[in-house]
């Protein structure tokens, strides 16, 4: 991935081709900063930023290495070069740079690691630099608090002045910075990405999950809730609010928040009840838990989580991977698509009859069942069976 910027609407009345820099103001220090922690947000950004970082230092490149590749990753390098080419983000010279194996976050520039005449000589310069117009390098090799190295360099062409100690200095003034900006995308990624993950698990054991703000407004519900939600039938949102469809639910639901709002989990009286919400389909009722959230004190006066719904489906059916039901049990597939079938609720001659096969089949496959489970009832399969972890690799 490689990107650029063709023009900016902002005049900063920076040389942009590879001259000395006008003389840092407050106010472009800070809209670089302000870039920074747009990027930890949305790495998206990441170009607009570096664009910025290069006017400042009226270079002609600006990059992030986030991976440098080797023989099976072709790597990352995230780009800004104004009216000049864009590098290529497959660098496979990356192993050559003399930068490789910097201090973690201390700023260098080539003259502090190469002579010029054996800078000249490098194969590195010969075969990437010269080709690219890239002569003066000032660079610095970040460690994010997973262990990652990022590496962030500024280039200027040989037409141009080397980096000046003020360059320098004003680099070592953003390391920092972007230090935290990466750290804040790393953890704020990994939240997202830890709760899809949940968010992924509560929808493969059919468990809905709705959350109501302070007003007792419904804020979002995960995929299990939304499919729930969308058969209307017992539960239903209108006007941002989670109702029931019969009377009676409707009012012991309402009383169930507004007993939660009013005791939150961080007073000395946490509340979490249960109900059960009748269905007009007359299919099992939904199991309804409503449980109050601790409040966060940074959003006091604004929409904050404050009451969680969970609605499960005790008649709903799954369907895990027949693959991974087979690797937990040992099973065949006709067996494990047995197994799967009676955990579903059928009896054996229903799931015979579901299967296409014959009913002294499926009591000769249960039986094969019962020996690799070491179970010897029924029921006691479909618990163990439910109770495994297949369920969990189903797709949404």
């Amino acid at each position: 991935m490689s990107s650029s910027i063709e023009d900016l609407s902002e005049e900063t009345g920076l040389e942009t081709t590879g001259g000395a820099r006008a003389p840092l103001t407050i106010e472009r220090f800070s809209q670089i900063l302000e870039a920074l922690y747009e990027v930890a947000l949305d790495p998206g950004h990441w170009v607009a930023c570096l664009e910025k970082i290069r006017r400042e230092f009226a270079g002609n490149y600006s990059s992030l290495i986030v991976r440098p590749g080797n023989t099976e990753d072709l790597g990352l390098i995230v780009s800004a070069s104004g009216d000049y080419r864009v590098l290529s983000p497959h660098n496979r010279y990356i192993a050559m740079s003399p930068f490789t194996g910097l201090p973690p976050d201390k700023v260098v520039t080539i003259q502090d690691l190469l002579s010029e005449s054996d800078w000249r000589a490098s194969a590195y310069y010969r075969d990437w630099c010269a080709p690219h117009q890239v002569f003066h390098v000032l660079a610095a090799d970040i460690v994010t608090q997973d262990g990652s190295t990022y590496g962030f360099r500024v280039t200027r062409s040989e037409e141009a002045p080397a980096f000046s100690a003020e360059d320098v200095a004003l680099a070592r003034r953003l390391v920092p910075h972007l230090k935290r900006a990466l750290n804040l995308h790393l953890s704020i990624h990994q939240d997202r990405r830890l709760n899809s993950l949940y968010g992924h698990a509560m929808a493969q054991l059919m468990v809905g999950v709705v959350v109501l703000d302070q007003n007792g407004l419904v804020i979002e519900s995960n995929p299990a809730a939304t499919g729930i939600l969308a058969m209307n039938d017992g539960l239903r949102i209108a006007g941002q609010q989670l109702e029931a469809t019969y009377v009676n639910d409707n009012r012991k639901l309402q009383r169930l928040v507004r007993e939660a709002l009013a005791h939150p989990q961080s007073s000395k009286v946490a509340l979490t009840e249960a109900m059960s919400v009748s269905r007009p389909s007359g299919q099992l009722s939904w199991g309804v838990v409503v449980q109050a959230i601790s409040p966060d004190q940074w959003t006091e006066g604004k929409r904050r989580p404050s009451v969680a719904v969970f609605v499960r489906d005790t008649e709903g059916k799954a369907h895990p991977p027949v693959k991974l039901a087979q690797q937990l049990f040992q099973l065949t597939p006709a067996e494990t698509a047995l197994a799967i079938e009676l955990a579903n609720g059928l009896s054996l001659e229903e799931a015979a009859e579901a299967l296409g096969i014959r009913r002294n089949t499926a009591r000769a496959h249960l039986r094969s069942i019962f020996s690799k489970t070491g179970v010897r009832r029924q029921t006691e399969l479909v618990r163990i069976f439910l109770n495994s972890v297949a369920w969990l690799g189903s797709k949404d």
